[in-house]
Parts: C-alpha cells; structure tokens; sequence
C-alpha cells in the first residue's frame, strides 16, 4: 500500500519515519550542501568513469545505534536488493536517474526498514555548498546532532 499522506507521528511503526521527514523539512539546505560535499569528497578518492563514481556511493543516515550519516555503496544497496527479492528496484531506478546537481537522495535505515529521502532543494546542492559557513566535518557533527534530537525527542 502506498500513503501520500505524511506518516503519522503516533504510529509507532513509523515513528522514525516522521521524526526523519520532520529532520530533513527543517534541514533541506544544510543536507543539499553536506550530499554536494562529500560527492566531491568520494570523488576525489577514485578514479574513473564520472558516472560510475555517482552511482558508488550514496549518502544514508543509519539510525543504529544512534542516528548517524553513513556512505550507502551501491554494490550494498544492489545485494541488500537480492536478498528481500528484488524491493528495492525503485531505490535503485532512482539511484541510476539521479542529478546529485539539482537534487538530494539520502538513504536511511532503521527499525529493519529502508526509507528513501528525496527532494529538490533551491538553492541547488552547489549553491548550498558554497554557502555553507562551516567545513564538512563540522556540518556532519551539527546535523547529526540535531538529527539525534529529532529521533528521541
């Protein structure tokens, strides 16, 4: 069943999920420039075919123990795919159409669950980058924080 509603707060099944889209409503550009900052960072680690290096890695939050940023590789995100018989076909349709310089795609895991994060920010990913006051370290510390408090809270 698919909802396009928002996943309500008192489900607690999903609890993360809306505690997660409240994070990211309220933190689009500070994630816009983090996903844009460490795509030049994995960049600059590999050699390569441009496209092949989008497509390794992906920006995910994983909420275990606590909620912390991760680097989703697409061979983990391919075999995780083989393994609960091909459900995450649509993650991976988006991963191969995915314009890391207009949009955002965060994974994140938890709770034995995959939720997608999805959007177009304005300013675009570069231009929130460039606008960043702080270095990407420090933006990881300040987001993951927050994003503790949005979890437990």
């Amino acid at each position: 069943m698919i909802r396009f509603d928002r996943t309500p707060a008192d489900d607690p099944q999903n609890k993360w999920r809306y505690q997660l889209d409240e994070f990211v409503e309220d933190n689009k550009q500070q994630l816009a420039a983090l996903a844009w900052g460490l795509l030049q960072e994995w960049e600059d680690d590999r050699s390569g075919d441009r496209f092949e290096r989008l497509r390794d890695k992906t920006l995910g939050i994983d909420l275990k123990p606590q909620p912390h940023f991760v680097a989703c590789s697409r061979e983990a995100i391919e075999q995780l795919n083989r393994k609960v018989n091909n459900q995450l076909r649509e993650i991976l349709g988006i991963l191969d159409g995915y314009k890391p310089e207009k949009e955002v795609v965060i994974i994140a895991i938890g709770q034995g669950q995959i939720k997608l994060i999805n959007f177009q920010p304005d300013p675009s990913p570069p231009e929130c980058f460039e606008r960043l006051e702080e270095d990407l370290d420090t933006s990881i510390e300040s987001l993951e924080k927050r994003l503790n408090q949005y979890m437990w809270d």
